[in-house]
């Protein structure tokens, strides 16, 4: 049996409802045989908040998988975590 690697999948939120309600429906429905999973708080972890500009995220919360940004619904644009 061959054993490949996991695909990241990183989950960025700020906490808001709407990113809780979408990580406990998003990223706890993930397979996490196939995908290792980070959940990122940005109101948190403001350090994080440039790699998650750079993935292309514009709004949280947000799924990067592979690269790709995949905005999930909206609860905080970006630019308000930042002060």
């Amino acid at each position: 049996m061959t054993m490949t690697a996991k695909t990241a999948a990183i989950f960025y939120h700020a906490g808001c409802p709407v990113c809780v309600e979408a990580e406990r429906q998003i990223a706890d429905a993930l397979d996490t045989t196939r995908y290792d999973v980070e959940l990122v708080h940005l109101g948190e972890q403001k350090d994080r908040i440039a790699a998650a500009e750079s993935a292309g995220v514009k709004s949280v919360p947000a799924l990067v998988i592979n690269g790709a940004p995949f905005h999930i619904n909206f609860g905080a644009p970006i630019s308000a975590l930042k002060s």
